[in-house]
């Protein structure tokens, strides 16, 4: 059994400034040049890590109450999420959406036949990968499978890559788990796509910002978790963002949702980048 270090810091000046409630105009302003168009945003990371609870988190906090679009497990032994789904966010009325959506996909997990297949990822990125696409632990998608895309348009296309890594796991990551999410990383480089971190569980991670998450960046244990990761993994300090997800909420709340939404907000700044370069 692993020990998961707390939060026994105290709590320092705010070292990076957020301007509460900011971003969720920001957010519902954005368009697309093409309406039919839309960034993606996939979602990768250890199993456990909350990628499918960030999906609803986002869901939730622009819909203004607590949704369950994508299902979520509370036991962590493997991978929940086995297939490749794609999720859009309603904006408003029933067919109307948000013009990002998020990709979800299987966790990665420690041992050669255990969770999702790098090169599956990397076929994801290019968009060579439909809904509904069963992931095998063993093998990459066939050229010949149904659910292999040919011919993916520019929304079939990754935009921007988010890992996503829970607070209190950071610095007992095992290596091959380490290593393959490298490799990720640097096939998402080498098509030129950005990437994002998301920190989630900082809650449990650190009880001053479970008393308050307005503390999350006065919080030193925090700040170290993302140097550590940033360091083991490669990515930029300011490409990481903190994250509380809903998950025994029947509510949302304000601040909770301001650092999400100032996640949501990079997200998009950075997938529109991208997008314009294609």
């Amino acid at each position: 059994m692993y020990y998961i270090p707390m939060c026994t810091l105290a709590l320092t000046e705010e070292w990076r400034k957020i301007t509460w409630g900011k971003d969720r105009q920001f957010v519902k302003d954005y368009r697309l040049l093409n309406d039919d168009q839309q960034l993606r945003v996939l979602l990768y990371g250890p199993t456990g890590s909350g990628k499918t609870s960030f999906l609803n988190s986002v869901d939730s906090a622009l819909q203004g109450r607590i949704t369950s679009q994508a299902l979520s497990d509370a036991i962590y032994q493997e991978s929940f999420t086995t297939d490749y789904r794609t999720f859009k966010i309603q904006n408003g009325g029933p067919g109307t959406f948000y013009p990002f959506v998020f990709t979800d996909i299987m966790g990665i997990e420690q041992g050669t036949n255990k969770g999702v297949v790098v090169e599956d990822i990397r076929h994801a990125l290019m968009g060579h990968i439909r809904d509904g696409y069963n992931f095998n632990p063993v093998c990459k998608i066939p050229k010949d499978d149904k659910n292999y895309n040919k011919t993916p348009t520019l929304s079939d296309r990754v935009h921007v890559l988010v890992c996503v890594i829970a607070a209190n796991t950071v610095k007992i990551l095992n290596d091959e788990t380490v290593r393959k999410m490298r490799e990720v990383r640097l096939a998402a480089r080498d098509m030129g796509i950005p990437q994002l971190a998301i920190l989630t569980k900082i809650d449990e991670a650190c009880p001053e910002v479970k008393t308050d998450i307005r503390n999350v960046y006065k919080s030193i244990y925090l700040k170290q978790q993302m140097e550590y990761l940033s360091v083991t993994l490669g990515i930029p300090l300011y490409c990481i963002f903190p994250v509380k997800n809903y998950h025994s909420e029947i509510e949302t709340h304000e601040h909770t949702d301001t650092v999400i939404l100032s996640a949501l907000r990079q997200m998009i700044n950075f997938g529109k980048d991208c997008y314009d370069r294609l």
